[in-house]
């Protein structure tokens, strides 16, 4: 399984300024060393804001991925190449167009043989 565009991205801002809250409340703004694929993160010149307004500097940072509620990242990352499209124009089996294109060549039509819904007709004739 791939991972997806926000963890691509979450990866991107490795070595930027990002700002992290906790599910606890608690504000971490530093240098994004290291970003794991569950979120797991390491920083490093890190300023600390508790839920009490207590401001803490820290040298280095680990945040466990399960606790991070959101990121602030760099707006520069918003021209990352993962949020161009990946397809060009009527690319095959994208949105509605694609599946109408398949069904007029025959493909995902009513089924694989047998009898039809409602019985065998033969002998009606």
């Amino acid at each position: 399984m791939s991972i997806g565009v926000p963890i691509k991205v979450l990866h991107e801002a490795e070595g930027h300024i990002i700002t992290c809250e906790t599910s606890t409340g608690e504000v971490f703004r530093g240098k994004l060393v290291e970003a794991e694929d569950n979120m797991n993160c390491q920083m490093q010149g890190v300023t600390v804001t508790h839920r009490d307004g207590r401001v803490v500097a820290v040298e280095n940072v680990f945040l466990r991925g399960s606790k991070i509620k959101f990121f602030i990242l760099p707006d520069m990352l918003k021209n990352a190449p993962m949020f161009k499209r990946q397809g060009g124009r009527g690319a095959p089996g994208r949105g509605k167009s694609g599946i109408l294109r398949a069904q007029v060549r025959g493909r995902g039509g009513p089924g694989r043989g047998g009898m039809q819904r409602g019985g065998w007709q033969g002998s009606r004739r």
